[in-house]
């Protein structure tokens, strides 16, 4: 069955759409970010678009402020992280819990398959562009997509448990 809709009109213009974030900043990371587009606008409960391509761009657009106030915010912290640590050393109980998280998010990941993993952890981790990890696994880049998917899915859901 064809896509329709808001699916097909991502699907026509997604070359555009990568055009349009690398010109707002997204560099490499743009593969990344539509993927990270399409999971937040299908995810949405919305009706019949207007004009979807205008759409689109705008929450590509919108996307795109939110991570600059990201990373202005990782900043900020970063700072007021490397100031405390400075001073004060981490308590056994702070390094306990976070090697409880990491082994708990590590489990998540091996749950969902080796290719799976690989794929996150190459382009979440690594910083690989999509298309880069799609031929070194051999696959196509929509399977790869769709790992991404199920794995931000399944650490988003892991999230919302804690």
């Amino acid at each position: 069955m064809p896509p329709n809709g808001l699916e097909a009109v991502y699907l026509a213009h997604r070359d555009r759409l990568v055009r349009f974030l690398v010109a707002r900043g997204a560099g490499d990371a743009a593969e990344d970010l539509l993927q990270e587009l399409w999971i937040k606008v299908s995810q949405r409960a919305t009706g019949p678009v207007e004009r979807p391509l205008s759409y689109l761009y705008r929450a590509a657009d919108t996307l795109m402020i939110d991570r600059h106030r990201a990373r202005t915010q990782a900043r900020a912290r970063d700072t007021a992280w490397s100031e405390l640590s400075a001073t004060e050393p981490l308590s056994g109980e702070r390094v306990v819990a976070a090697r409880q998280e990491v082994a708990r998010v590590a489990a998540v990941l091996a749950g969902l398959g080796a290719r799976r993993e690989a794929v996150f952890r190459r382009a979440r981790l690594d910083g690989v562009p999509q298309r880069q990890i799609a031929a070194e696994l051999g696959v196509s880049l929509s399977t790869v997509e769709a790992d991404l998917r199920v794995a931000c899915r399944a650490l988003a859901a892991l999230k919302d448990e804690s």
